[in-house]
This record gives structure tokens, sequence and C-alpha cells, in this order.
């Protein structure tokens, strides 16, 4: 489906030179003098290189249609995550890389979103918090109070994050698996 380049939008997908691109990010341009351009960072979804592209912002682009699909994480097999389609039961074997910074939160039987370009997967997105247990955490430093810092703590899968104060080792927490920040406290 052929769009205009200024409608190019984080997570789309583009063929561009014969080639699959997600894009990562888009930045419209106004230079002082000439017409607006629209400046891409993409990724190639065969290799993995990135690359920056410029279009004049009426310029048009192929987008693809992407799908999602739920799969249950099973267990990692190398350089694969083995899903399992929770309708069919039949096992997919999926690229791990395709996950990025969130491989560390993955957990066994964790419900994963599959995007999906003409069946082919393009990415992974797990679900937006997941609860751990901190196994480290800072002592409180005498005077702090609750709201004003927090401090270094490690969780369960070896991720540092900050935490508030009165959260110490061998609590359970809810953090983003975006970026691994403290959300609360775990309930129960």
């Amino acid at each position: 489906m052929k769009q205009q380049a200024n409608l190019i939008r984080a997570g789309q997908v583009i063929e561009h030179d014969g080639n699959r691109w997600t894009v990562l990010k888009q930045q419209i341009i106004t230079p002082g003098k000439g017409g607006a351009f629209i400046q891409v960072e993409m990724r190639n979804l065969k290799t993995g290189n990135k690359t920056n592209e410029r279009w004049r912002t009426a310029d048009t682009v192929e987008r693809l249609t992407t799908e999602e699909k739920e799969y249950t994480y099973s267990y990692t097999d190398g350089i694969n995550l083995v899903l399992m389609d929770p309708d069919t039961y039949e096992e997919n074997h999926v690229r791990a890389d395709l996950m990025g910074d969130a491989a560390p939160f993955l957990q066994d039987q964790m419900v994963l979103t599959v995007d999906l370009v003409e069946g082919d997967p393009i990415g992974i997105r797990l679900p937006p918090s997941v609860t751990l247990e901190v196994v480290e955490a800072d002592p409180v430093v005498k005077g702090q109070t609750a709201s004003s810092s927090y401090k270094p703590a490690k969780l369960s899968n070896g991720v540092k994050t900050m935490v508030p104060p009165f959260i110490e080792a061998g609590e359970r927490i809810v953090v983003r698996t975006e970026d691994g920040s403290y959300v609360e406290r775990a309930k129960g």
C-alpha cells in the first residue's frame, strides 16, 4: 500500500530498494530554504543493519501490512525462541534478537505478541510489565526521604534498576519491560 513519506511512523514496516525495513524513528525537517523533508532511521529486517534515509514529504513509499499474533514462550534454543501457537499447539522458531533490549525480562510461559509481515516475524513484544524479585538493594541513607531519590537495586534477572528507599532485597516488585523502571511493589 502506497503512502506519503510524511505519514511514516515508528513501528511501521516499509519496502525500499528491494528490502523490508522497520521504522525506528522519523523526523520532519523544515530547512530555512527549500521544501520540507522527512528523515527516517530504519533497520533492515533480514540483516539487522540500520540506515538513515531522507524523502521529500510528497514522495510515496510502499508500506507493508503487519499482523499481530500471540504466542506462548516455551524455551530458548540457541539464537531462537521456541514459541507455541495457543490455537494449534504448533512450535515456531523465532530469532531472539527481534526482542531487542527487553530480552532479560522473558519468563517461562509468558504470552508474547509477534508482529508478522506476510507470515515472517519482524518483531516481538513482551507484556508491558513483569514481577521480579530484588536480589540486591543498597541500604537507605539516613535522612533520605522517600520522595527525594531512588537507590540502585539488582533484580533476579540481572538487570539493574532504581527503586524507592523502602524497597529491600527479597521483595518482589513490578517493573516495565520497556526500560526496566520500577512501577510498584508486587501485590500478594
